[in-house]
């Protein structure tokens, strides 16, 4: 039976999927994507999208970074269902007020003999990973602690020792699932080692509540990067000691740079705030991520409905996914150019100069959008139009000495008559001179803007300040 929530008025099926970022920094590509495969699984299946702040390391976690988060994923389109500012009797939504809940579950497991006090340093734990890695194993917990009898954890816990609190894993189990994305996994559970859940100064570790909180938050699907698909049976077997439900998951592709590492700051911008602020359109970056490990045949430009309605899990690649803004620029591009005259305003607004009209606002913004991809493509043509005459190069130089200065004249006399007015400054042009096509375009281009290139005139010469057309035409007279 299917739930309506009352705030939106979206009727949901029973099941979530949720995206669950750390702030312990922005909100990288990677992560980006992750959100949004979610949010699209989410509405493809008319299920729930949870969003979970998970704040428990208290050293690392910032208000500033959550602020952040939100602020991107809101910039995105990613509209949660359920999570911070949209909570509900399945909250709160932020790990670090979920303490209670989790010392109920932790008290569970201590009663059933399902977890462990462990007083080792890290110090002897590095020690033993690496003797562990000298002799050519896989690192693990020996197990230490495991069978310390009480007296023994009483006279540590005496001379001030902290402890961690372990999960004891069940020998000789094999741990299977299917991944959404790998298909059947197995693992051994003499091969996983007891590990900690609770860390010594009381907060829950990731592998613990990332795992009880999906149970409860009725979280049925989750997507997720694959580095956490070795994470996957530990935390199946917290849910079965618990008697807790688990969703299926899929474990998608990291994204890489295009020289074959992880992407980071030395590839250039990496964070959606970065993106953002230089003028990149949330509908191109959508449109890009979609693209980026999930294949489609798709190839247009789409809204997050329909690229909902295009989302398959089926779909998503195993081999790693390359980041390529040459390909972003192309979405960038598309969704430029398909602005509002109002969008395209408002886009370009913090690059015009102050008091500039809404008449001549508009002029430059529709003379200039075809040729702008990025605000700072449009940087060099508010100086054209609204700053200083631009001075020739060599070839505007010649072009301007052969219309001659006659030639000129005419067309300064038309723009004081007529203002910027390109049609009556071509027309009194032509009648003088007797040119046409380019030899009467260019030099009226080079005269005007100081470039043979580039946006249509009539709209530039309408944002530029009166008068400056005149100006421009009769140096040359």
């Amino acid at each position: 039976m299917a739930e309506m929530d009352s705030t939106t008025g979206r009727t949901f099926a029973h099941g979530a999927t949720r995206f669950a970022p750390s702030p312990t920094g922005e909100l990288h590509l990677g992560n980006a994507r992750t959100a949004l495969f979610n949010f699209l699984l989410a509405r493809h299946a008319g299920e729930r999208f949870v969003l979970r702040v998970e704040d428990t390391d208290a050293s690392r976690s910032r208000a500033a970074h959550t602020e952040g988060l939100l602020t991107d994923l809101a910039w995105l389109g990613l509209e949660w269902d359920a999570g911070p500012g949209r909570e509900d009797a399945l909250g709160p939504y932020f790990q670090s007020q979920r303490g209670a809940f989790y010392a109920r579950l932790f008290a569970e497991l201590e009663r059933q003999g399902a977890v462990y006090p462990c007083f080792c340093s890290a110090l002897e734990l590095e020690a033993s990973r690496r003797a562990q890695r000298s002799s050519g194993r896989a690192p693990r917990y020996p197990g230490t602690c495991r069978e310390l009898t009480e007296s023994e954890r009483g006279r540590k816990r005496s001379a001030g020792l902290a402890a961690t609190l372990r999960f004891r894993v069940p020998g000789g189990r094999r741990i299977e699932f299917t991944d959404l994305v790998h298909g059947t996994q197995s693992f051994l559970s003499d091969d996983i080692g007891d590990f900690v859940i609770r860390r010594a100064d009381g907060s829950a570790a990731f592998f613990f509540c990332n795992a009880v909180d999906d149970a409860s938050m009725g979280v049925t699907q989750v997507l997720r990067g694959e580095d956490h698909l070795a994470n996957t049976p530990r935390q199946l077997l917290i849910l079965e000691a618990l008697g807790l439900p688990a969703p299926r998951y899929g474990h998608i592709s990291l994204i890489l740079g295009p020289d074959g590492a992880p992407l980071s700051k030395r590839h250039g911008a990496a964070s959606v705030r970065e993106f953002r602020e230089r003028g990149y359109r949330p509908e191109a970056l959508v449109n890009y991520l979609f693209r980026l490990g999930h294949s489609s045949p798709e190839h247009d430009l789409l809204g997050l409905d329909v690229l909902a309605g295009a989302f398959d899990v089926g779909r998503l690649g195993r081999a790693p996914a390359h980041f390529d803004e040459q390909q972003l620029r192309v979405w960038q591009k598309a969704a430029a150019h398909r602005l509002s005259g109002e969008q395209a305003r408002a886009w370009l607004e913090p690059l015009l100069p102050a008091g500039i009209g809404a008449e001549a606002a508009g002029a430059f913004c529709a003379a200039v959008l075809p040729n702008v991809v990025l605000p700072e493509d449009a940087k060099p043509w508010v100086e054209i139009v609204f700053g200083a005459a631009p001075a020739l190069d060599a070839e505007g130089e010649q072009i301007v000495r052969e219309a001659g200065s006659a030639f000129f004249a005419a067309a300064a006399r038309a723009a004081s008559a007529n203002g910027n007015d390109l049609g009556a400054i071509v027309a009194a042009a032509r009648t003088a001179s007797g040119r046409k096509g380019a030899q009467l375009y260019r030099p009226l281009r080079f005269a005007l803007t100081g470039l043979g290139h580039g946006p249509e005139l009539a709209p530039l010469l309408q944002a530029m300040p009166a008068g400056q057309a005149e100006r421009r035409l009769a140096r040359f007279a």
